[in-house]
């Protein structure tokens, strides 16, 4: 079966993990000890939401030389 092209990046399968990934990560360290607020658990709550980012970043992107930097 062939899928129609994605008209904005949530159509995209790919963005759509990334964002249940970053729903699951900021559940999962909402458990973590609070003296955890500003290390570990900022930065994964950081890594997780720049994936997301990332690729709708790329999708914006239009020609080959964008999408090689």
């Amino acid at each position: 079966m062939k899928r129609l092209p994605a008209k904005c990046f949530e159509d995209l399968i790919v963005w759509q993990k990334a964002h249940q990934f970053v729903l699951m990560t900021y559940r999962m360290t909402e458990s973590m000890p609070k003296n955890e607020q500003y290390g570990i658990t900022s930065q994964l709550r950081r890594a997780a939401v720049s994936v997301p980012a990332n690729i709708a970043e790329g999708f914006k992107k239009r020609t080959n030389a964008d999408k090689q930097e």
